[in-house]
């Protein structure tokens, strides 16, 4: 049994390999200095690049985590802490059932809410990937705090701290490894999300824009104009950008590693 334990994580390994470096040989031709400072140019255009969609998803990704982030903590922590059984099962339930809706379907909500009033733009298109994460953070953070031991809560009274101080100075420190990861997989899911910001944040001007207020360009939404491209140029292009976004979503789990692995030195020096 270990060994077909080992061979499954070799192949769960290999294939997260074999998709990296599929995706790096068709784009390799896209990858250079003009990629990453030029603006996504009209169809068959030299010198396209991508310099709009990576600062644009950064916004809404950044945008979108900040909204998301707290909301699922705090519902975690009423559900885990505060909530009695039907009620923990109600948003349970709710969070669960948010989770597996096809997020077109909040796109075309977020779409009927704020667009059709105000227009699109990179706020909009934040708050439909908050919808997204928000689900992704929540569920992670209650599995994790289930995993508290009740022995930590009731030392933390015996001292004489309150419950709230005992959730912000106990609990969630010892929880924060699994919530990071249930961050780090959410950011990640909204970072390739497309079907959303078709509806939110698609009319867009080939510039770099910081300002949320107006439409932002993405990587996803780039990866899916420049397929449908005749130009093979631009093929190799969404390839590029497909490897881009790969790298992001690597790197911010490897950020988030780094990260917790410090906070538990840290963590464990003062104790």
């Amino acid at each position: 049994m270990e060994g077909l334990a080992l061979v499954a994580a070799l192949g769960a390994v290999a294939i997260l390999a074999i998709v990296i470096l599929s995706v790096l040989r068709r784009g390799i031709s896209g990858l250079n200095a003009d990629f990453f400072t030029h603006v996504q140019a009209p169809f068959g255009a030299t010198g396209s690049g991508i310099a709009n969609a990576l600062v644009g998803s950064l916004i809404l990704v950044v945008i979108a985590t900040l909204i998301a982030v707290p909301l699922g903590i705090l519902s975690a922590i009423y559900v885990s802490e505060f909530a009695n059984a039907w009620a923990a099962g109600a948003v349970r339930l709710a969070l669960d059932v948010l989770n597996g809706l096809p997020s077109i379907v909040l796109g075309i909500f977020v779409y009927s809410l704020i667009v059709l009033r105000y227009g699109q733009s990179g706020l909009a298109g934040s708050f439909a990937l908050s919808i997204v994460m928000l689900p992704l953070v929540a569920r992670s953070t209650q599995e994790v705090l289930a995993l508290v031991p009740s022995s930590l809560r009731e030392a933390s009274y015996a001292v004489g701290a309150t419950r709230w101080r005992s959730i912000i100075g106990v609990v969630l420190p010892t929880a924060v490894g699994g919530i990071l990861t249930g961050t780090t997989l959410a950011i990640a899911r909204a970072a390739g999300e497309t079907a959303p910001l078709l509806f939110t944040s698609s009319l867009v001007a080939n510039q770099v824009t910081w300002d949320p207020r107006q439409p932002l360009q993405s990587i996803p939404l780039s990866i899916f104009q420049l397929s449908e491209s005749p130009d093979p140029a631009d093929h190799a292009r969404a390839w590029a950008a497909a490897f881009v976004l790969i790298m992001f979503v690597l790197v911010t789990s490897l950020t988030a590693r780094l990260v917790l692995i410090r906070y538990r030195r840290k963590l464990g020096h003062e104790r």
